[in-house]
């Protein structure tokens, strides 16, 4: 068994949109870019420049590297705001809202590391989609952090084990990069399949 002292706060979104995908990411090393990656890295790579500016009564700083000792997590925002000494995460992400919320839970991971580091409490954050141009908020609602914390659990779990979870087909598999490698498909036939001794 691995010793992992600390997880990535991306490896929350990979793991809350798909445990095998964040397997492969994160255990297996793999990863392969598609039209949705590039765009995204594209977006990061513009988002994760430091500077901080004050825009009008908000304060804003970029890529800051936020950590938790009591959760063991760590990782680069894209936006940290402050406002009447209340902070926010914001995070930035390529397209439009859709329809699971595994970017709320990379938003929530975000907010207990500010929680820890600043010593406020953190009830807001946001998701920035770059194809709307809208920003979504995220309440850090007790229910949400509650979800983060467990998938943190499962996370830990996955990465000192590496135990690999099955690859299971769902609607949200044709957008990823992945697809290819995972064949979730065929390992669903697989698993169906009964050899016939005569």
């Amino acid at each position: 068994m691995q010793t992992i002292d600390y997880i990535p706060i991306s490896s929350l979104n990979h793991f809350a949109y798909c445990p095998h995908r964040c397997w492969r990411m994160f255990c297996a090393g793999e990863f392969v870019d598609n039209q949705y990656t590039i765009e995204g890295t594209s977006l990061h790579d513009r988002v994760h420049s430091f500077g901080e500016q004050n825009r009008e009564e908000v304060w804003q700083v970029r890529a800051v590297w936020l950590k938790s000792e009591r959760y063991k997590l760590i990782g680069k925002s894209d936006l940290i705001e402050s406002l009447s000494g209340e902070f926010y995460p914001v995070e930035y992400k390529r397209g439009r809202k859709g329809e699971w919320d595994n970017d709320e839970m990379q938003v929530v991971a975000q907010a207990l590391c500010l929680e820890e580091m600043t010593g406020k409490t953190v009830t807001k954050g946001y998701i920035y989609y770059a194809q709307s141009h809208q920003r979504q908020p995220v309440e850090i609602s007790p229910i949400l952090r509650e979800q983060a914390i467990n998938i943190i659990d499962q996370v830990f779990e996955l990465l000192q084990t590496g135990n690999q979870p099955l690859a299971s087909y769902q609607k949200r598999c044709m957008g990823c990069s992945l697809y290819d490698s995972c064949l979730p498909k065929i390992a669903a036939k697989v698993s169906r399949y009964r050899e016939v001794i005569v």
